[in-house]
Protein backbone atom coordinates (compact mmCIF):
# COMPACT_ATOMS: atom_id res chain seq x y z
CA UNK A 1 0.00 0.00 0.00
CA UNK A 2 3.09 2.57 0.88
CA UNK A 3 4.69 1.58 -2.35
CA UNK A 4 1.50 2.47 -4.15
CA UNK A 5 1.12 5.72 -2.59
CA UNK A 6 4.96 6.09 -3.05
CA UNK A 7 4.64 5.55 -6.92
CA UNK A 8 1.51 7.50 -7.31
CA UNK A 9 2.91 10.35 -5.63
CA UNK A 10 6.00 9.91 -8.06
CA UNK A 11 4.01 10.13 -11.33
CA UNK A 12 2.71 12.88 -10.10
CA UNK A 13 5.45 14.86 -9.35
CA UNK A 14 6.47 13.63 -12.84
CA UNK A 15 3.66 15.28 -14.66
CA UNK A 16 4.04 18.31 -12.69
CA UNK A 17 6.78 18.80 -14.10
CA UNK A 18 5.81 18.05 -17.22
CA UNK A 19 3.53 20.30 -17.54
CA UNK A 20 5.43 23.11 -16.08
CA UNK A 21 7.98 22.57 -18.67
CA UNK A 22 5.66 22.58 -21.34
CA UNK A 23 3.47 25.42 -20.55
CA UNK A 24 6.99 27.14 -20.08
CA UNK A 25 7.94 26.36 -23.87
CA UNK A 26 4.49 27.35 -24.96
CA UNK A 27 4.43 30.47 -27.44
CA UNK A 28 2.41 33.44 -24.95
CA UNK A 29 -0.37 33.54 -27.37
CA UNK A 30 -0.90 29.29 -26.48
CA UNK A 31 -0.79 30.85 -22.44
CA UNK A 32 -1.88 34.24 -22.25
CA UNK A 33 -3.06 36.91 -24.53
CA UNK A 34 -0.30 39.29 -25.57
CA UNK A 35 0.14 42.42 -24.59
CA UNK A 36 -0.91 45.31 -27.43
CA UNK A 37 1.88 47.92 -28.80
CA UNK A 38 1.16 50.68 -27.77
CA UNK A 39 -0.51 53.76 -30.11
CA UNK A 40 1.19 56.14 -31.36
CA UNK A 41 0.11 59.71 -32.07
CA UNK A 42 1.97 62.86 -33.61
CA UNK A 43 0.71 65.89 -33.75
CA UNK A 44 1.76 68.21 -35.92
CA UNK A 45 1.30 72.11 -35.81
CA UNK A 46 1.61 74.56 -38.08
CA UNK A 47 3.53 78.37 -36.54
CA UNK A 48 3.66 79.87 -39.47
CA UNK A 49 3.30 83.73 -39.65
CA UNK A 50 -0.57 83.31 -39.95
CA UNK A 51 -0.77 82.20 -36.52
CA UNK A 52 -0.60 85.57 -35.15
CA UNK A 53 -3.98 86.43 -36.69
CA UNK A 54 -6.47 87.22 -33.47
CA UNK A 55 -10.00 85.90 -34.46
CA UNK A 56 -10.47 82.89 -32.30
CA UNK A 57 -12.32 83.58 -29.20
CA UNK A 58 -10.34 87.18 -28.94
CA UNK A 59 -7.09 85.80 -29.19
CA UNK A 60 -4.36 84.59 -31.93
CA UNK A 61 -5.05 81.35 -33.57
CA UNK A 62 -1.01 80.31 -31.57
CA UNK A 63 -2.45 81.10 -28.05
CA UNK A 64 -5.85 79.43 -29.05
CA UNK A 65 -3.38 76.61 -30.24
CA UNK A 66 -1.13 76.40 -27.41
CA UNK A 67 -4.17 76.48 -24.57
CA UNK A 68 -5.87 73.61 -26.61
CA UNK A 69 -2.60 71.50 -26.25
CA UNK A 70 -2.61 72.20 -22.82
CA UNK A 71 -5.59 70.53 -22.23
CA UNK A 72 -4.95 67.84 -24.45
CA UNK A 73 -1.66 67.04 -23.12
CA UNK A 74 -3.55 66.74 -19.43
CA UNK A 75 -5.71 64.24 -21.01
CA UNK A 76 -3.61 61.77 -22.99
CA UNK A 77 -4.09 58.29 -22.59
CA UNK A 78 -1.11 56.43 -20.24
CA UNK A 79 -0.90 53.74 -22.98
CA UNK A 80 -0.75 56.14 -25.70
CA UNK A 81 3.01 57.06 -27.00
CA UNK A 82 2.48 61.00 -28.25
CA UNK A 83 5.20 63.41 -30.22
CA UNK A 84 5.14 66.71 -31.72
CA UNK A 85 5.68 68.14 -34.43
CA UNK A 86 6.06 72.04 -35.95
CA UNK A 87 5.87 73.61 -39.09
CA UNK A 88 7.28 76.60 -39.80
CA UNK A 89 8.57 77.72 -36.41
CA UNK A 90 12.14 78.45 -36.98
CA UNK A 91 12.59 80.17 -39.99
CA UNK A 92 11.50 83.85 -40.55
CA UNK A 93 12.77 85.02 -43.94
CA UNK A 94 12.06 85.22 -47.44
CA UNK A 95 13.89 82.48 -48.90
CA UNK A 96 11.94 79.90 -50.26
CA UNK A 97 14.06 77.30 -50.06
CA UNK A 98 15.09 77.32 -46.58
CA UNK A 99 11.32 78.02 -45.31
CA UNK A 100 10.14 74.78 -47.16
CA UNK A 101 12.25 72.98 -44.67
CA UNK A 102 11.39 74.36 -41.78
CA UNK A 103 9.88 71.77 -39.91
CA UNK A 104 11.05 70.00 -36.84
CA UNK A 105 10.19 67.21 -34.24
CA UNK A 106 9.44 69.38 -31.01
CA UNK A 107 8.47 66.75 -28.77
CA UNK A 108 9.67 62.61 -29.48
CA UNK A 109 6.88 59.78 -29.70
CA UNK A 110 6.98 58.21 -26.70
CA UNK A 111 5.82 57.46 -22.95
CA UNK A 112 4.60 61.30 -22.26
CA UNK A 113 6.39 63.91 -19.77
CA UNK A 114 3.24 66.29 -19.64
CA UNK A 115 5.60 69.36 -18.01
CA UNK A 116 7.99 68.56 -20.75
CA UNK A 117 5.55 68.53 -23.33
CA UNK A 118 4.14 71.92 -22.18
CA UNK A 119 7.14 73.56 -21.51
CA UNK A 120 8.32 72.52 -25.53
CA UNK A 121 4.20 73.77 -26.86
CA UNK A 122 5.01 77.58 -24.62
CA UNK A 123 7.98 78.31 -26.46
CA UNK A 124 6.38 78.46 -29.80
CA UNK A 125 5.61 81.69 -31.60
CA UNK A 126 4.60 82.42 -35.29
CA UNK A 127 7.21 82.78 -37.37
CA UNK A 128 7.53 81.29 -40.88
CA UNK A 129 6.20 79.47 -44.00
CA UNK A 130 3.67 76.48 -44.81
CA UNK A 131 5.65 73.29 -45.30
CA UNK A 132 2.83 70.57 -44.91
CA UNK A 133 3.80 68.04 -46.93
CA UNK A 134 7.66 68.10 -45.90
CA UNK A 135 6.07 68.09 -41.86
CA UNK A 136 3.58 65.08 -43.30
CA UNK A 137 6.95 63.22 -44.53
CA UNK A 138 8.42 64.07 -41.11
CA UNK A 139 5.81 62.71 -39.38
CA UNK A 140 5.48 59.40 -41.04
CA UNK A 141 9.02 58.79 -40.03
CA UNK A 142 8.79 59.25 -36.56
CA UNK A 143 6.11 57.54 -36.39
CA UNK A 144 8.02 54.30 -38.11
CA UNK A 145 8.31 50.78 -36.28
CA UNK A 146 6.16 48.52 -34.35
CA UNK A 147 2.85 47.08 -35.20
CA UNK A 148 0.56 49.37 -33.20
CA UNK A 149 -1.97 51.99 -34.78
CA UNK A 150 -0.49 55.18 -35.74
CA UNK A 151 -2.00 58.83 -36.10
CA UNK A 152 -0.82 62.05 -37.52
CA UNK A 153 -3.28 65.14 -36.07
CA UNK A 154 -2.40 68.50 -38.11
CA UNK A 155 -3.96 71.90 -37.02
CA UNK A 156 -3.25 74.37 -39.70
CA UNK A 157 -4.80 77.82 -40.93
CA UNK A 158 -3.67 77.98 -44.43
CA UNK A 159 -2.47 76.26 -47.27
CA UNK A 160 1.05 74.64 -48.02
CA UNK A 161 3.29 77.21 -49.35
CA UNK A 162 5.67 74.76 -50.50
CA UNK A 163 4.74 73.58 -53.65
CA UNK A 164 5.52 71.90 -56.35
CA UNK A 165 5.29 69.43 -52.95
CA UNK A 166 1.82 68.56 -53.35
CA UNK A 167 0.73 67.72 -49.71
CA UNK A 168 -2.39 65.36 -50.49
CA UNK A 169 0.13 63.60 -53.44
CA UNK A 170 2.42 63.04 -50.23
CA UNK A 171 -0.56 61.85 -48.15
CA UNK A 172 -1.09 59.39 -51.08
CA UNK A 173 2.27 58.27 -50.84
CA UNK A 174 2.27 57.70 -47.18
CA UNK A 175 -0.70 55.65 -47.61
CA UNK A 176 0.72 53.49 -50.10
CA UNK A 177 3.25 52.39 -47.94
CA UNK A 178 1.47 49.78 -46.32
CA UNK A 179 2.10 51.04 -42.70
CA UNK A 180 -1.73 51.53 -41.89
CA UNK A 181 -1.12 55.12 -40.41
CA UNK A 182 -4.12 57.90 -40.61
CA UNK A 183 -4.02 61.35 -41.01
CA UNK A 184 -6.69 63.73 -39.35
CA UNK A 185 -6.55 67.41 -40.24
CA UNK A 186 -8.01 70.23 -38.42
CA UNK A 187 -8.94 73.87 -40.12
CA UNK A 188 -8.45 76.92 -38.24
CA UNK A 189 -10.08 78.69 -41.19
CA UNK A 190 -13.15 78.25 -42.56
CA UNK A 191 -11.69 79.08 -46.54
CA UNK A 192 -12.67 76.70 -49.28
CA UNK A 193 -8.91 75.78 -50.41
CA UNK A 194 -7.89 75.40 -47.08
CA UNK A 195 -10.91 72.71 -46.91
CA UNK A 196 -10.38 71.10 -50.22
CA UNK A 197 -6.75 70.86 -49.16
CA UNK A 198 -7.05 68.96 -45.58
CA UNK A 199 -9.98 67.08 -46.72
CA UNK A 200 -7.75 65.52 -49.60
CA UNK A 201 -5.13 65.09 -46.87
CA UNK A 202 -7.57 63.28 -44.59
CA UNK A 203 -9.37 61.38 -47.49
CA UNK A 204 -6.46 59.88 -48.69
CA UNK A 205 -5.33 57.78 -45.59
CA UNK A 206 -8.78 57.14 -44.58
CA UNK A 207 -9.05 60.18 -41.76
CA UNK A 208 -11.26 63.39 -41.44
CA UNK A 209 -11.38 66.74 -41.61
CA UNK A 210 -12.64 69.70 -38.96
CA UNK A 211 -13.33 73.02 -39.44
CA UNK A 212 -12.66 74.67 -35.78
CA UNK A 213 -13.53 78.16 -34.56
CA UNK A 214 -13.33 78.19 -31.07
CA UNK A 215 -10.60 76.98 -28.34
CA UNK A 216 -13.06 74.20 -27.12
CA UNK A 217 -13.88 72.96 -29.98
CA UNK A 218 -10.29 72.20 -30.98
CA UNK A 219 -9.14 70.99 -28.17
CA UNK A 220 -12.25 68.60 -27.76
CA UNK A 221 -11.40 67.55 -31.35
CA UNK A 222 -8.12 66.99 -30.50
CA UNK A 223 -8.62 64.91 -27.64
CA UNK A 224 -11.06 62.80 -29.25
CA UNK A 225 -8.76 61.52 -31.73
CA UNK A 226 -5.94 61.06 -29.45
CA UNK A 227 -8.58 58.73 -27.72
CA UNK A 228 -9.22 57.25 -31.21
CA UNK A 229 -5.87 55.85 -31.34
CA UNK A 230 -6.11 54.34 -27.96
CA UNK A 231 -9.38 52.09 -29.51
CA UNK A 232 -9.41 49.16 -31.57
CA UNK A 233 -9.87 50.14 -35.19
CA UNK A 234 -13.00 49.84 -36.76
CA UNK A 235 -13.16 49.44 -40.58
CA UNK A 236 -16.32 50.85 -41.80
CA UNK A 237 -17.80 49.03 -44.42
CA UNK A 238 -19.05 50.64 -48.04
CA UNK A 239 -22.91 50.20 -48.76
CA UNK A 240 -25.17 52.18 -50.74
CA UNK A 241 -28.68 53.19 -49.72
CA UNK A 242 -32.09 52.72 -51.80
CA UNK A 243 -34.77 54.86 -52.70
CA UNK A 244 -36.90 53.14 -50.79
CA UNK A 245 -37.50 50.13 -48.19
CA UNK A 246 -38.32 47.48 -50.75
CA UNK A 247 -34.54 47.25 -52.20
CA UNK A 248 -32.89 48.70 -49.55
CA UNK A 249 -29.33 46.50 -48.14
CA UNK A 250 -29.70 44.63 -44.89
CA UNK A 251 -27.24 45.58 -42.56
CA UNK A 252 -25.91 43.63 -39.46
CA UNK A 253 -24.50 45.20 -36.59
CA UNK A 254 -21.67 47.51 -37.11
CA UNK A 255 -20.06 50.77 -38.76
CA UNK A 256 -20.90 51.43 -42.12
CA UNK A 257 -20.25 54.38 -44.88
CA UNK A 258 -22.48 55.90 -47.91
CA UNK A 259 -23.07 58.85 -49.85
CA UNK A 260 -26.18 61.39 -49.70
CA UNK A 261 -27.19 64.10 -51.59
CA UNK A 262 -28.17 67.44 -50.56
CA UNK A 263 -32.01 66.93 -49.74
CA UNK A 264 -32.04 63.19 -50.10
CA UNK A 265 -33.92 60.11 -48.62
CA UNK A 266 -31.65 57.10 -48.20
CA UNK A 267 -33.07 53.64 -46.93
CA UNK A 268 -31.28 50.75 -44.85
CA UNK A 269 -32.95 47.49 -43.21
CA UNK A 270 -32.12 45.81 -39.83
CA UNK A 271 -33.47 42.73 -38.42
CA UNK A 272 -34.55 42.37 -35.03
CA UNK A 273 -35.49 39.98 -32.80
CA UNK A 274 -37.85 39.89 -30.32
CA UNK A 275 -36.34 40.76 -26.88
CA UNK A 276 -33.88 42.79 -28.84
CA UNK A 277 -32.88 46.03 -28.81
CA UNK A 278 -31.76 47.96 -32.16
CA UNK A 279 -30.01 51.27 -31.81
CA UNK A 280 -28.21 53.26 -34.41
CA UNK A 281 -27.08 56.42 -35.00
CA UNK A 282 -25.59 58.37 -38.12
CA UNK A 283 -23.30 61.36 -38.62
CA UNK A 284 -23.24 62.95 -41.89
CA UNK A 285 -20.65 65.51 -43.18
CA UNK A 286 -19.98 68.83 -44.49
CA UNK A 287 -17.37 68.35 -46.69
CA UNK A 288 -18.18 71.92 -48.38
CA UNK A 289 -19.38 74.75 -48.51
CA UNK A 290 -23.41 74.69 -46.96
CA UNK A 291 -26.32 76.72 -46.04
CA UNK A 292 -26.48 77.60 -42.65
CA UNK A 293 -30.32 75.99 -42.15
CA UNK A 294 -30.10 72.45 -41.96
CA UNK A 295 -31.64 69.57 -40.39
CA UNK A 296 -30.78 65.64 -39.96
CA UNK A 297 -33.76 63.02 -39.77
CA UNK A 298 -33.39 58.87 -38.84
CA UNK A 299 -36.49 57.06 -38.84
CA UNK A 300 -37.01 53.44 -38.14
CA UNK A 301 -40.59 52.62 -39.70
CA UNK A 302 -41.86 49.15 -40.32
CA UNK A 303 -42.38 47.87 -44.05
CA UNK A 304 -46.24 49.38 -43.86
CA UNK A 305 -44.64 52.15 -43.52
CA UNK A 306 -46.08 52.73 -39.85
CA UNK A 307 -43.57 55.06 -37.88
CA UNK A 308 -42.05 53.66 -34.51
CA UNK A 309 -39.48 56.05 -34.02
CA UNK A 310 -37.60 58.88 -35.24
CA UNK A 311 -34.36 61.02 -34.37
CA UNK A 312 -33.57 64.45 -35.47
CA UNK A 313 -30.66 67.43 -35.31
CA UNK A 314 -30.92 70.90 -36.63
CA UNK A 315 -28.01 73.54 -36.88
CA UNK A 316 -28.33 76.85 -37.77
CA UNK A 317 -24.40 77.63 -37.96
CA UNK A 318 -21.70 76.43 -39.96
CA UNK A 319 -20.34 73.05 -38.59
CA UNK A 320 -18.79 69.97 -40.26
CA UNK A 321 -20.68 67.62 -39.29
CA UNK A 322 -24.42 66.48 -37.87
CA UNK A 323 -25.73 63.38 -36.37
CA UNK A 324 -28.62 61.95 -34.73
CA UNK A 325 -29.97 58.78 -33.30
CA UNK A 326 -32.04 56.57 -31.88
CA UNK A 327 -33.79 53.33 -30.07
CA UNK A 328 -35.97 50.67 -30.69
CA UNK A 329 -36.54 47.85 -28.05
CA UNK A 330 -38.56 45.03 -28.88
CA UNK A 331 -40.68 43.71 -26.56
CA UNK A 332 -40.45 39.47 -25.68
CA UNK A 333 -43.32 37.20 -27.10
CA UNK A 334 -44.26 34.12 -27.11
CA UNK A 335 -42.35 31.28 -28.82
CA UNK A 336 -45.06 31.51 -31.62
CA UNK A 337 -44.17 34.83 -32.35
CA UNK A 338 -40.29 34.57 -32.35
CA UNK A 339 -39.75 35.76 -36.03
CA UNK A 340 -37.39 38.72 -36.40
CA UNK A 341 -38.74 41.99 -37.41
CA UNK A 342 -37.48 44.24 -40.69
CA UNK A 343 -36.77 47.69 -39.35
CA UNK A 344 -36.44 49.84 -42.25
CA UNK A 345 -34.09 52.66 -41.16
CA UNK A 346 -34.70 55.99 -44.09
CA UNK A 347 -31.48 58.61 -43.53
CA UNK A 348 -32.53 62.50 -44.56
CA UNK A 349 -30.90 65.61 -44.50
CA UNK A 350 -32.31 69.18 -45.25
CA UNK A 351 -28.66 70.05 -46.55
CA UNK A 352 -29.22 73.02 -48.81
CA UNK A 353 -25.63 75.02 -50.45
CA UNK A 354 -25.10 78.32 -53.06
CA UNK A 355 -25.41 77.56 -56.38
CA UNK A 356 -21.98 77.55 -57.08
CA UNK A 357 -21.44 74.49 -54.69
CA UNK A 358 -20.87 71.09 -56.43
CA UNK A 359 -23.93 68.57 -54.99
CA UNK A 360 -21.98 65.77 -56.66
CA UNK A 361 -20.38 63.27 -54.92
CA UNK A 362 -22.95 63.63 -52.39
CA UNK A 363 -21.92 64.47 -48.48
CA UNK A 364 -19.85 61.44 -46.76
CA UNK A 365 -22.23 59.74 -44.45
CA UNK A 366 -21.65 56.79 -41.39
CA UNK A 367 -24.52 54.74 -40.25
CA UNK A 368 -23.37 52.97 -36.92
CA UNK A 369 -26.08 49.64 -36.44
CA UNK A 370 -25.79 47.61 -33.43
CA UNK A 371 -28.81 44.32 -31.90
CA UNK A 372 -28.56 44.04 -28.21
CA UNK A 373 -30.33 42.41 -25.84
CA UNK A 374 -33.30 44.76 -24.57
CA UNK A 375 -33.30 46.00 -21.41
CA UNK A 376 -35.94 43.50 -19.31
CA UNK A 377 -38.14 46.96 -18.27
CA UNK A 378 -37.78 48.93 -21.42
CA UNK A 379 -37.99 52.82 -20.80
CA UNK A 380 -37.68 53.74 -23.86
CA UNK A 381 -40.85 55.50 -25.45
CA UNK A 382 -40.60 53.27 -28.50
CA UNK A 383 -41.35 50.52 -26.47
CA UNK A 384 -44.73 51.83 -25.68
CA UNK A 385 -45.85 53.02 -28.58
CA UNK A 386 -45.31 56.34 -28.17
CA UNK A 387 -43.39 56.78 -31.67
CA UNK A 388 -46.87 56.64 -32.94
CA UNK A 389 -48.59 58.97 -30.24
CA UNK A 390 -51.49 56.86 -29.28
CA UNK A 391 -50.39 56.04 -25.22
CA UNK A 392 -49.18 59.67 -25.16
CA UNK A 393 -52.91 60.57 -26.36
CA UNK A 394 -54.65 58.21 -23.82
CA UNK A 395 -52.58 59.54 -21.28
CA UNK A 396 -53.38 63.16 -22.02
CA UNK A 397 -56.76 62.31 -22.04
CA UNK A 398 -57.07 60.28 -18.70
CA UNK A 399 -55.06 63.57 -17.15
CA UNK A 400 -57.72 65.54 -18.29
CA UNK A 401 -60.51 63.88 -17.12
CA UNK A 402 -58.87 63.44 -13.57
CA UNK A 403 -58.09 67.52 -13.49
CA UNK A 404 -61.77 68.10 -14.87
CA UNK A 405 -63.24 66.04 -11.92
CA UNK A 406 -61.09 67.30 -9.11
CA UNK A 407 -62.28 71.26 -10.54
CA UNK A 408 -66.06 70.26 -11.04
CA UNK A 409 -65.82 68.51 -7.23
CA UNK A 410 -63.81 72.29 -5.86
CA UNK A 411 -66.47 74.18 -7.77
CA UNK A 412 -69.54 72.62 -6.18
CA UNK A 413 -67.66 72.40 -2.91
CA UNK A 414 -67.53 75.96 -2.73
CA UNK A 415 -70.88 76.91 -4.26
CA UNK A 416 -72.15 74.82 -1.36
CA UNK A 417 -70.25 76.82 1.12
CA UNK A 418 -71.46 79.93 -0.32
CA UNK A 419 -74.90 79.01 -0.34
CA UNK A 420 -74.82 77.78 3.18
CA UNK A 421 -73.85 81.71 4.28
Amino acid sequence: MIIRRRLMAGVGILLATLATGLGSALPASAGETPTQASPKVELVLDVSGSMRTRDIDGQSRMSAAKQAFNEVLDAVPEQVQLGIRTLGADYPGDDRKVGCKDTKQLYPVGPLDRTEAKTAVATLAPTGWTPIGPALLGAADDLEGGDSTRRIVLISDGEDTCGPLDPCEVARDIAARGIHLVIDTLGLVPNAKIRQQLTCIAEATGGTYTAVQHTDELSGRVKQLVDRAAEPVVTPVATKGADSCTDAPELKPGLYTDREKFAEHRWYRVEVKPGQELRASVSVFADRAVNNDYGMLLRAVTTHGREIVRGSESGTGRTDAISSGLRYPKPEQDEDGQTPETVCLQVSNAFSAPASVKTAPGMPLELTVDVVDAPDEAADVAAFGLGHGWWLLGLLTLTGLIVGLLFGWISRWRIAVWRTR
